[in-house]
């Protein structure tokens, strides 16, 4: 159906009129929209079908990831461009009268994920299939996302995001696959034959039923799979409110991260995590035994991969389906288990590091809790034999303490490999948070930076400059992005740096196009686009950036010789519903908005916008757009970052802290193709061992930070009342934190040479050319294969 355009066309002309029912005159665009959809996905399945049966036939390992979100963005361009069909099918559609860019709009970004770590997932899963490994995705099946956010009078408001409103073209249901998963109850152990049998009974059982989506392969035939997991009622109880269990069943995949203020939003995250563990789990062994039949070498053939804490229930639900439904004794299930999982750590922050009360914990998973608990004496048992007496290395390292399971400590114990996502976060982990874990199990500990699906941030969100590198170098870097550096002999080439600043300046203008239609207001393109895109959380330092566009405002106001280099200053975030503090600095940076924006005063010297609802569709257009990439987190704090990656690759420039991959992107560009300011992750650790940080002396002794700290409070935004209150108590009364007025000067003596940087566009463009040309190492295709040869031993089918 798409080996020629005019097969194409007849075959879509046909399809329409049969899935829709009605001639192709009175179509809509949804209906082509889904006819297509539909068609690709009939398209790939003979592949998918293929890709399985060859992953049954081939000896060798598999790898399974879990991931509690995967922020896939829109599938239908990604999956044309990978199939090598996108030509084509625009050309057919527009001899149809159809405009492709309009039928991708209809797709919703799936709303499977929030930040950083399920985009990450998503890039793995698009290089394991482009890279033809054996690893499929599993995850739940979310009804609704984080939640669609609305800024209304400068306040982050919450909708539910209802992606799934019109179905999911790309789904593939397979209720004959569905498994039982049970909560509470009670847990009964009795001999039997010679052997202790436990028997959880009285149970609440859910249905995890599985939705297939194929990950289809950049130019190749092989489509892996993500399996989605939906909570549906197993027969309803008798004697039971059946409307309440169905209502609390269906929760269970009804929205991602539900509020866990309260018990009973705890009780619900934890029941999803169990869940989504449960169903794969049981999934991944069914299929297995299919093969293998016996479960002794599960080790050998299978790799189960944790992406952060969320599903570290693996390792316990693992060990209760060896020894309750499979007869294992401890010892050799338990050997089984650890050498079947690994797991990434995605945190510096050890607040973030997951712990479950045990009041929650044992009376909703009363088997699971057992088991848990029985790692933990096996494990404070080994300590107390290799160092008796020592209760205090005991306390630290237990997996069970004051009154919670820890996550992370269950992780390690129950695991084969732990790895950081970022040369300097692995350092961390073994030289502080988990250094006493790192002592005992060395061997473990390693680093896997992490990576972007180039294809999707360059290929396909930025059409024009992928055109010009394949001009220049070829197209090879598709697929072997490395070879993006074969741009560094161009750094000399005018007319190349100054294509690339056209192509910058056309992204640009189709952005302030959007900012226009979104928030009313006409930015110039001309001006610097100054981006800051990411999770809303203090550590990320949003605060840092509009403190600075205060200051600069005050100076625009203040002295009339001043003039700086326009700039359009970019937020995009979301803060999770609970964070209050997050949902004020979105008020604040809302404030400085409507204040610098219509200030005619400032004239065309800045404009401040923040892009409501931040997702991947938009981000694809944000990062192609940018002149600077914001990356200012306090040293030590971010674990690696992948938006520092994308606006890289797509040729801005980063303004950054030695934080994360930063510091890994700038060995790699050096000093002069990147804008690095502030502490050190060395100095941060410093101040928080011995102290000796005190906000109120920069407060004091700069007259810039004094002026822009007491216009939170002095009614300089005469509407707000107290709102900004939080935040100047955060940096006075609760020391800074983050180090926002520490690293002020700094950051704003930082800017000030980036805007002078970008009066030479000759020498700015050569610094974006350096970066985009060393962007090729920040591949997920690189890190997917470190982590194939280093924790999976997984190897390319074709």
């Amino acid at each position: 159906m798409f080996s020629n355009k005019e097969s194409f066309k007849e075959n879509f002309k046909k399809r329409v009129e049969m899935l829709c029912g009605k001639s192709f005159s009175e179509s809509t665009s949804r209906d082509h929209y889904e006819t297509l959809g539909l068609m690709i996905r009939e398209y790939v399945s003979n592949d998918w079908i293929k890709t399985n049966e060859k992953y049954l036939a081939v000896k060798g390992k598999q790898v399974f990831y879990l991931s509690i979100e995967y922020l896939l963005g829109k599938l239908l361009r990604q999956n044309l461009i990978n199939l090598g069909v996108e030509g084509l099918v625009e050309k057919g559609l527009e001899e149809l009268g159809i405009v492709l860019e309009e039928l991708e709009e209809i797709e919703p970004d799936a709303g499977l994920g929030n930040g950083g770590l399920g985009r990450l997932a998503a890039c793995f899963l698009d290089s394991l299939a482009s890279l033809n490994l054996p690893g499929h995705g599993h995850g739940i099946r979310y009804k609704h996302g984080l939640f669609e956010q609305k800024i209304v009078n400068g306040y982050q408001v919450e909708l539910p995001e209802q992606w799934l409103r019109s179905g999911n073209v790309w789904e593939i249901r397979k209720a004959d696959l569905a498994v039982q998963i049970p909560f509470w109850g009670k847990v009964e152990a009795k001999m039997e034959n010679g052997r202790l049998v436990f028997h959880h009974l009285h149970t609440e059982t859910v249905t995890a039923v599985p939705y297939d989506v194929p990950v289809v392969g950049y130019h190749c035939k092989t489509v892996n799979t993500l399996r989605l997991w939906n909570a549906e009622p197993a027969q309803f109880p008798i004697n039971k409110d059946i409307l309440q269990y169905k209502r609390r069943t269906e929760a269970i995949s009804e929205f991602l991260y539900p509020d866990d203020t309260h018990d009973e939003g705890k009780i619900l995250r934890l029941k999803q995590q169990y869940f989504l563990v449960s169903a794969s789990l049981q999934s991944i062994i069914r299929s297995y035994k299919k093969q293998h039949g016996s479960l002794n070498e599960l080790h050998q053939q299978i790799c189960i991969h944790i992406n952060d804490t969320h599903p570290v229930l693996a390792i316990p639900e693992l060990m209760r389906i060896l020894i309750d439904e499979e007869g294992f004794g401890w010892d050799e299930a338990w050997h089984i288990t650890k050498n079947t999982i690994s797991y990434t750590n995605h945190t510096t922050l050890s607040e973030a590091l997951e712990k479950w009360p045990i009041h929650i914990f044992q009376p909703l998973l009363p088997r699971i809790y057992m088991i848990v608990n029985e790692i933990n004496e096996r494990f404070c048992r080994e300590l107390w034999e290799e160092t008796p007496g020592d209760w205090d290395r005991i306390a630290k390292l237990s997996i069970i303490a004051d009154g919670y399971v820890k996550m992370a400590h269950l992780a390690i114990v129950g695991s084969f490999s732990v790895n950081g996502v970022a040369r300097l976060h692995t350092e961390i982990l073994k030289e502080r948070e988990m250094q006493p874990f790192y002592q005992l199990f060395p061997d473990k500990f390693n680093n896997k930076t992490n990576g972007i699906a180039h294809r999707r941030w360059l290929l396909k969100a930025n059409p024009k400059l992928s055109t010009l590198i394949s001009e220049r170098i070829g197209n090879s870097w598709t697929s072997a992005p490395h070879e993006l550096i074969n741009l560094l002999k161009y750094q000399e080439d005018r007319s190349l740096l100054k294509e690339l600043g056209k192509i910058k300046r056309a992204n640009k203008e189709m952005l302030a196009d959007i900012i226009y239609k979104q928030n009313g207001i006409t930015v110039d393109p001309q001006a610097i686009f100054d981006v800051q895109v990411k999770r809303l959380h203090a550590y990320k330092r949003q605060l840092l950036n509009v403190l600075h566009i205060l200051h600069l405002y005050n100076r625009i106001l203040e002295d009339s010789s001043f003039r700086m280099i326009p700039r359009v200053f970019i937020f995009g975030a979301k803060a999770s519903p609970g964070y209050y503090y997050a949902k004020k600095i979105i008020k604040l940076i809302n404030t400085v908005a409507d204040k610098v924006n219509n200030d005619p005063r400032v004239g065309d010297q800045m404009k401040v916008i923040f892009l409501e609802n931040y997702r991947v569709s938009l981000a694809e257009k944000i990062f192609t757009a940018a002149d600077v990439s914001e990356q200012i987190s306090t040293a030590s704090k971010e674990a690696s970052g992948t938006g520092n990656m994308k606006f890289m690759i797509n040729g801005a420039l980063t303004i950054g802290t030695l934080d994360g991959a930063n510091i890994e992107i700038h060995e790699r560009v050096g000093d002069e193709n990147i804008f690095i300011f502030g502490l050190t992750a060395e100095e941060v650790l410093h101040y928080y061992r011995h102290g000796g940080y005190d906000s109120d002396e920069y407060y004091h002794h700069d007259s810039r930070i004094q002026q822009i700290v007491d216009q939170l409070v002095n009614g300089f935004f005469p509407d707000v009342h107290n709102e900004f209150e939080p935040i100047f108590d955060s940096l006075l009364e609760e020391n800074d934190q983050y180090f926002v007025l520490k690293d002020f000067a700094s950051y704003a003596e930082t800017q000030r040479k980036i805007g002078e940087a970008f009066k030479d566009q000759i020498s700015w463009q050569k610094k974006c050319l350096v970066n985009i040309a060393h962007a090729g190492y920040f591949s997920s295709d690189r890190t997917i294969r470190e982590y194939a040869k280093d924790i999976w031993d997984i190897h390319p089918v074709t």
